[in-house]
């Protein structure tokens, strides 16, 4: 139990906030052989209740390559042929206000207990 515990651990995680509802988690796991593979997890909180819905990938070290380079060019595509003339550094700048309201809510936050006199 203990072992299949462990496999399942992350090596290595990271999370990326995709507004407010959805983000995704990109997770480096070990095999049972010593070997690594990757989960990609899609997080989206329902509307109606405080549930989520996953949805997951996994990626092995001898597709790597492969998927990074259709992912680039179907990114590329949409970015250059689709919609050449959309701002998408707008999603990057709206995230960072986001965040940084979220930081400034939480300092105001602090209780007259957590202040030193």
């Amino acid at each position: 139990m203990d072992f299949e515990r462990k496999r399942q651990e992350s090596v290595y995680s990271n999370r990326v906030r995709a507004g407010k509802r959805r983000t995704y988690f990109f997770d480096v796991r070990k095999t049972k052989g010593d070997d690594y593979y990757l989960t990609i997890t899609e997080s989206t909180k329902r509307f109606d209740s405080d549930r989520y819905e996953r949805h997951k990938i996994f990626l092995y070290k001898e597709d790597f390559n492969r998927f990074i380079e259709g992912l680039e060019d179907t990114v590329n595509h949409v970015k250059t042929e689709l919609m050449p003339d959309y701002d998408y550094d707008e999603f990057t700048r709206r995230n960072e206000e986001y965040e940084a309201s979220l930081a400034n809510r939480e300092d105001d936050t602090t209780s007259e207990d957590d202040m030193s006199w």
